[in-house]
């Protein structure tokens, strides 16, 4: 058997693995937004064609929101999504851009997703230890499983960051060519 075998470098699997994470977190959590959308016209039927309030939906509708928006930061920030000023940075060359986004993910974003993880730890785990449920009758009785959408945001963004950080590093490296879309941006 003299097949060849040609093996991928493990920087290279380890950062498959993460976007793989990510984009499975995000696709998933992006059906949340049309159960959203399918709860709130409940909620307005209900409302306005039969005069019967749901808190239970209504609130479902805000954790739903808050899911969608903290679990699918990394996704955003996997497909380029987040707010960027790029009066400069979209004529840098590819390694340049390599460089900025790298020092970004270091200097900013992994610290400012660990700092909120690690901030929100406690505060999350008191929820959980009182099982902390709505203030309003009839609400959801899980405030604790919202809070936790928090430490798990700063999880997932994280380990896009570190997708992000390796990306840029295999760039610099040589071991990765830029994607056409890099190179078609110089």
């Amino acid at each position: 058997m003299d097949s060849i075998h040609t093996t991928t470098p493990w920087p290279q699997r380890l950062l498959d693995l993460l976007d793989g994470i990510t984009r499975f977190i995000g696709r998933s959590i992006a059906w949340l937004t049309v159960i959203m959308v399918i709860a709130t016209c409940i909620v307005v039927i209900l409302r306005r064609g039969f005069d019967v309030g749901s808190i239970a939906l209504q609130e479902s509708v805000t954790y739903m929101h808050a899911a969608v928006f903290l679990l699918a930061a990394g996704y955003t920030l996997q497909r380029g999504g987040h707010v960027r000023v790029d009066i400069l940075y979209r004529r840098f060359t590819a390694r340049r851009k390599a460089w900025v986004d790298s020092l970004g993910c270091l200097i900013f974003l992994l610290p400012l997703a660990i700092f909120t993880g690690f901030v929100s730890w406690d505060f999350v785990l008191s929820s959980w230890a009182i099982r902390e449920g709505s203030t309003d009758s009839g609400g959801v009785g899980a405030v604790y499983l919202l809070k936790s959408l928090i430490p798990l945001m700063a999880l997932t963004l994280s380990l896009q960051a570190i997708a992000e950080l390796l990306r840029n590093l295999l760039l610099l490296m040589g071991v990765t060519p830029p994607t056409p879309q890099e190179e078609a941006s110089q």
